[in-house]
């Protein structure tokens, strides 16, 4: 078995909306969210994280607070939604409504223009926990993630129909646990 404690990114500098491949940095509120939630670290044998700057920067920090050593890891950084990288869905409902509608209703059915295929994502991600599982099993790992891979994960050790992704809130600096059995993902409420 292994136990992943996921650790969502705080606030960032710009905002809200679809940051996606954005390398946007903490604001100090995010700095101070992601701080808040780690106040009691756990004896994590390691810190995995995506190598976007919200995330890694952290990462680093509380790694060296902690004495863990710090993965960088590409295939857990966020979802990328192509054209809509860097908009606020506020926006998109003035001028692609209809898309973004779409997007909301059926992930897996409606990509947004020039964005990743949530497919793609699923497999990408997913592929990541289970090499960390063949790799790591019988450890305590935090992962630095994005809202996206924390959906996708919490969705899975839920059970949750794949229609239901989006509606998985997560918030910044969010901690959760699940755990990974045998390719099997459970939530953990400890």
């Amino acid at each position: 078995m292994l136990t992943l404690d996921l650790l969502r990114h705080g606030e960032t500098e710009r905002g809200g909306g679809f940051r996606g491949s954005l390398d946007d940095l903490l604001t100090p509120e995010g700095w101070r969210q992601m701080r808040l939630a780690t106040e009691q670290p756990e004896p994590w044998d390691a810190i995995i994280s995506s190598p976007l700057r919200r995330c890694a920067d952290f990462a680093f920090e509380l790694s060296q607070r902690c004495h863990a050593p710090l993965v960088l890891l590409e295939d857990v950084r966020e979802l990328h939604f192509g054209d809509w990288e860097g908009r606020h869905a506020s926006e998109l409902m003035i001028e692609h409504a209809d898309d973004l509608g779409r997007f909301w209703s059926d992930p897996y059915g409606f990509t947004p223009p020039g964005g990743e295929q949530l497919e793609v994502f699923e497999r990408r991600v997913l592929g990541a926990v289970d090499e960390l599982y063949r790799r790591r099993a019988g450890e305590h790992l935090l992962l630095v993630t994005h809202g996206g891979v924390m959906r996708l994960l919490l969705a899975r050790a839920r059970g949750l129909a794949r229609e239901a992704l989006l509606q998985v809130e997560v918030a910044h600096g969010q901690r959760l646990r699940i755990r990974i059995d045998e390719g099997r993902l459970s939530e953990c409420h400890c």
